[in-house]
């Protein structure tokens, strides 16, 4: 599902109009990338948390020619699932 989709989709089921739902939705992203660019976490009951995690530098290896390259230190965005979301996703069948 892709963003169009989402905001399809709750659109539908609102009955708002998809500019209103767009318009939240993209409200919504903004705010989760101005708390995690500050450092903070965003924490969604029952889905989950968004948070950021310092990775260290490292060496890794380019699989083409197979030289070691240094990566620098840098800090990642992560989403760490609710239990309940993760009980939802065990439980459909592949």
């Amino acid at each position: 599902m892709n963003r169009a989709e989402i905001i399809e989709s709750v659109s539908d089921r609102t009955g708002l109009t998809r500019l209103e739902v767009s318009a939240v939705f993209e409200g919504i992203l903004k705010m989760i990338e101005s708390e995690l660019a500050r450092g903070g976490t965003v924490e969604l009951r029952r889905f989950g948390t968004f948070r950021c995690v310092k990775r260290a530098a490292r060496r890794a290896v380019n699989p083409r020619t197979g030289e070691p390259v240094h990566v620098d230190q840098r800090i990642m965005p992560v989403f760490k699932p609710s239990p309940k979301l993760r009980e939802a996703v065990a439980a459909v069948k592949l």
